[in-house]
């Protein structure tokens, strides 16, 4: 079942990445670093094919990371982490007959992880999924003693090939720009058995015994913080409308309509702009109007020429219906190349996100 759930998790991360919404911009690009701590649960190992002692129960234990990733700018996220888990044995549920359990399981290993980042709408919270695949090595201690019988020491170190799924939120912080808080939930299955070698000892009777030790299943919740290099701090808001320069009906006039993200439909105060437009159109001497669209650098460079070209006809459809001719009208659309505020690529900035309206 976990195994199922894992595969379903790394075969629908490029489902996701393939989305309408892979498109919009992450919340970090770049290079970026992270660590994280909190608390791993090892499941109920089991013996196979039966064996020596019983199948191996373990305390909740101490788990840790670091990573270090990029950030491609289109929701996806490359990284490799190291990771320490470590967990010792319950001996309080051993089985009729054992004296004392005993017994430590601790695991250091790297992954490699892809991770893809949702942009829900929220500038408080960035939910993100993942898998990965990677090296894990295992140091495996276990101790038994029997009633009137042998004491049992055996130990296993070697290394395996791991899986993982992750879910996780960002939190950004307020006032530190690139900082957020993170919390995760990680299942790291290892793949193939363990064979464990040790001694019986009874007396001055020294008896080699091994066993055959599978299902090695960790489910880990961590709390840490990230770190990105090249986050832009948020610009101020923008105006709404610009006054008019000159109030001489021969000199050209300019308003400026602006946009949510992502988005080319008009809202309420966008309307009311293009109205006092459209009415200085009616009253002013004015030959042609120019209504020129624009986008932020958050998308392609084709994706933002079409989402700009979207937003200036948009405009050309409002005015059109508050009694300008269409004839007068001339549109043009300059994509991200024209920012009012110049920003990195994949920044969002509200003040690129418009349409000029000016008359000539």
């Amino acid at each position: 079942m976990k195994r199922a759930l894992l595969a379903a998790t790394m075969l629908g991360l490029p489902v996701l990445v393939g989305l309408p919404v892979a498109a919009r911009a992450q919340p970090i690009q770049g290079l970026y670093v992270g660590g994280s701590v909190g608390a791993n649960f090892l499941e109920q190992e089991r013996l196979r094919g039966g064996g020596l002692g019983s199948n191996p129960g373990y305390n909740p234990g101490l788990t840790g990371l670091a990573s270090i990733g990029y950030a491609l700018g289109n929701g996806v996220r490359l990284e490799v982490e190291g990771s320490y888990r470590s967990n010792g044995l319950d001996g309080s549920g051993k089985p009729v007959g054992i004296v004392s359990l005993g017994g430590r399981e601790t695991k250091i290993g790297g992954m490699g992880n892809v991770l893809f980042d949702m942009d829900i709408g929220s500038p408080y919270v960035f939910p993100y999924l993942g898998a990965g695949a990677g090296y894990q090595h295992v140091d495996q201690r276990y101790e038994q003693t029997d009633v009137g019988g042998p004491r049992v020491a055996l130990s296993a170190k070697q290394g395996y090939f791991a899986y993982q799924a992750i879910a996780g939120a960002a939190f950004p912080i307020p006032g530190v720009v690139g900082l957020s808080a993170t919390a995760e939930y990680r299942y790291l299955g290892l793949s193939g058995d363990r064979r464990e070698a040790g001694t019986s000892v009874q007396g001055a009777v020294v008896t080699p015994v091994s066993r055959r030790v599978t299902e090695d299943n960790n489910h880990s919740l961590l709390i840490g913080l990230r770190y990105a290099f090249n986050v832009v701090p948020p610009a101020p808001p923008p105006a709404l409308a610009a006054p008019a320069a000159v109030p001489a009906p021969a000199a050209a006039r300019t308003y400026l309509v602006f946009f949510d993200w992502d988005r080319a439909d008009l809202t309420p105060r966008a309307r009311q702009i293009i109205a006092e437009a459209a009415q200085a159109a009616q009253h002013t001497a004015v030959t042609r109007i120019e209504v020129s669209g624009y986008a932020d650098r958050s998308g392609t460079p084709a994706y933002n020429q079409a989402l700009s070209l979207r937003r200036a006809q948009a405009v050309q459809g409002e005015l059109i219906s508050k009694g300008v001719a269409q004839q007068a009208i001339t549109v043009q659309a300059f994509g991200d190349t024209h920012p009012l505020v110049p920003t990195a690529a994949g920044v969002r900035e509200p003040q690129n996100r418009r349409v000029e309206i000016v008359f000539k």
